[in-house]
């Protein structure tokens, strides 16, 4: 049964308005972060790691629950589901109270319906922008993707940022888009990722790159994609309000709602700001002039430049995370200069059976063999692992969605970047190099519980196997050990996979 209350906040919510901007008074996290940088070294930032689902989204809510000034977000996909319901109604609440809500939304992947962009754009404190969308088509939906087929050289750059900022003072980024499958709120199946909650210096810079990319040409005001002004929403046949579609999310699945809402009985992000890990970080971003500028982007511009010296500079270890890997013949060159050197290298991404992308893995496996036979270690996650860990939910086949890299056991870099060509070239990316022997820790210590064999296959090379010449090695939960000498996926995974590698769709994916 779903509390009454709940439900309360939300009704009519287009139709209320809060105390302007000046009126509302500081919330106690507010004052709580501004004490706690005002305390700390001059220069450094605080962080917390956010690596379950549930702290992911409690995180967001709780954030949005105490702005009392702006709320900006920004993100690459916006998927209709329990968690997004309530968290727009956390939005429509703070919209309420007078807080200045942005959203800034990727065109291209998300596929909220329309109904939802129309709420938040009727509310007088709610702006909502897309980006880069159509020039032609983009108001009706059976002309929209023939628009982003025509326009194919400009739409498949995309902005693939995830940033969540409270009153410029807190920052939410990582890998997670929005999405019931990215808080373990999806029945079907659920990302493993890595969030990064920060204050500090950090938020203060990412809040100027929102700036640059909702300033910019591409950014779109979504009253402009539209065939129906969204200040129509009370007419007739106009689309049911929040409150409603968060009651039917109560009632089609009240356990899902229960759990997420937990944070309004036990709030935890004033303890989480209590014990942040703090040092010095690197804002790093791709200027949205990226995806406006024809042809190949300038090499010099690309936000991955800035972290080649901190790349090149590895001496020991290097450690690395990625749901989407493909190395490029210049990544490969790369990881042999560092096993010349001596660095050990670990790396941790899908396998074909877990990866939502099958594309992408065929990628991929053009350069297994050879990373191997240099002396790369490869991991690769298992759709159901056979413990439960930080990687592994209850009764839900999971797929890795994290990208993080860590160089020496000294600095760590966060993002949703992905070690590939498309992430590289193409999107538009964010990340934090936070220098921090103890976060480096943390990070590696969820890598290490990653290339554990029950959890994830560790690839060898095998001479006797028929697949390419691997085998994937496992355990079960008893410790026993298994080989698979063909690669593990079914046939139509196999398939996606083998028209990446026959028509060379490399430098896309």
């Amino acid at each position: 049964m779903r509390p009454v209350a709940d439900i309360e906040h939300y009704r009519s919510a287009s139709a209320r308005r809060g105390p302007s901007r000046g009126e509302a008074p500081a919330s106690g996290v507010k004052r709580h972060i501004q004490s706690l940088v005002q305390a700390a070294t001059p220069g450094q930032s605080g962080f917390r790691l956010l690596l379950s689902g549930q702290d992911a989204f409690s995180a967001r809510a709780e954030a949005i629950a105490q702005a009392v000034e702006t709320i900006d977000l920004q993100y690459y996909i916006t998927h209709d589901g329990v968690s997004t319901r309530l968290l727009l109604g956390e939005l429509l609440r703070a919209a309420n109270r007078g807080v200045r809500v942005r959203l800034l939304l990727d065109d291209f992947a998300s596929d909220a319906r329309d109904h939802r962009i129309l709420l938040s754009v009727a509310h007088p404190n709610i702006e909502m922008k897309v980006f880069n969308p159509p020039r032609r088509g983009r108001k009706h939906t059976a002309t929209r993707k023939a628009g982003r087929l025509i326009e194919l050289a400009h739409q498949h750059r995309r902005m693939h940022n995830k940033l969540l900022l409270a009153d410029g003072e807190l920052v939410i980024m990582g890998g997670r888009n929005l999405g019931d499958e990215y808080f373990d709120a999806d029945a079907s199946r659920n990302f493993v990722d890595i969030d990064l909650l920060g204050i500090g210096c950090v938020a203060q810079e990412l809040s100027a790159s929102f700036e640059a990319y909702w300033r910019h040409s591409l950014a779109v005001p979504i009253e402009r994609c539209l065939r129906k002004p969204g200040r129509r929403l009370g007419q007739p046949r106009q689309p049911r309000p929040m409150s409603q579609e968060i009651d039917n999310s109560w009632t089609d699945a009240p356990e899902r709602c229960a759990q997420l809402v937990a944070y309004r009985q036990a709030p935890q992000l004033g303890t989480w700001l209590d014990y942040l890990v703090w040092g010095r970080a690197t804002v790093l971003w791709d200027p949205p002039d990226k995806l406006a500028t024809p042809g190949m982007p300038d090499q010099n511009h690309l936000m991955t430049r800035s972290l080649l010296p901190v790349a090149l500079g590895v001496r020991r270890e290097l450690t690395m995370v990625s749901a989407y890997f493909v190395p490029t013949e210049a990544g490969l060159a790369y990881f042999k200069s560092c096993i010349a050197r001596g660095v050990s290298v670990r790396v941790l991404t899908n396998s074909l059976e877990a990866t939502d992308v099958p594309l992408v893995h065929g990628g991929y496996q053009l350069y297994r063999a050879a990373l191997l036979k240099i002396g790369v270690r490869l991991f690769e996650m298992r759709k159901r692992p056979a413990i439960r860990s930080s990687y592994s939910l209850p009764d839900t086949p999971m797929s890795l969605h994290s990208k993080a890299a860590v160089f020496d056991g000294q600095q760590v870099f966060i993002g949703p970047l992905n070690f590939d060509p498309r992430s590289v070239l193409w999107n538009a990316e964010v990340g934090i190099l936070i220098d921090s022997p103890a976060l480096a820790d943390a990070v590696n210590q969820l890598l290490v519980e990653g290339f554990s064999k029950r959890v994830s296959y560790q690839v060898q090379l095998d001479d006797n196997a028929p697949d390419a010449g691997l085998a994937w090695h496992h355990e079960d939960a008893q410790g026993r050990p298994f080989c698979c000498k063909k690669e593990p996926a079914n046939p139509w995974r196999r398939f996606n996979a083998w028209l990446a590698r026959v028509f060379r769709l490399e430098s896309f994916l």
